[in-house]
């Protein structure tokens, strides 16, 4: 999901951007949010892949991906998806606990 997000907000920016909240937009120019963003996705799926420190990944894509339910409740029509791979986040985070 991170892979497919990052690499869609670089290659379609106008599809993805309407999806930030409007007190992120104009903090700096909209492009440089969807790099930051598609780098930071990025980043968490590598880690994710990796399987290193695995319940610290999880948990941060967990805390990722709520930040993103709430962020946008007003298009939770489309970001309702975003609480199961939530609630998947969380399962790895509990079943990687050391």
């Amino acid at each position: 999901m991170f892979f497919y997000a990052a690499i869609s907000a670089l290659v379609l920016p106008d599809a993805w951007i309407g999806y930030y909240p409007a007190w992120m937009r104009g903090i700096v120019p909209d492009q440089v949010l969807l790099y930051f963003h598609s780098a930071a996705e990025l980043v968490l799926a590598f880690w994710l892949l990796s399987g290193k420190k695995i319940f610290y990944a999880a948990a941060l894509s967990g805390i990722w991906l709520l930040g993103i339910v709430l962020g946008t409740l007003s298009s939770f029509l489309v970001t309702f998806r975003d609480v199961a791979i939530f609630a998947s986040a969380a399962a790895l985070a509990v079943l990687s606990r050391e």
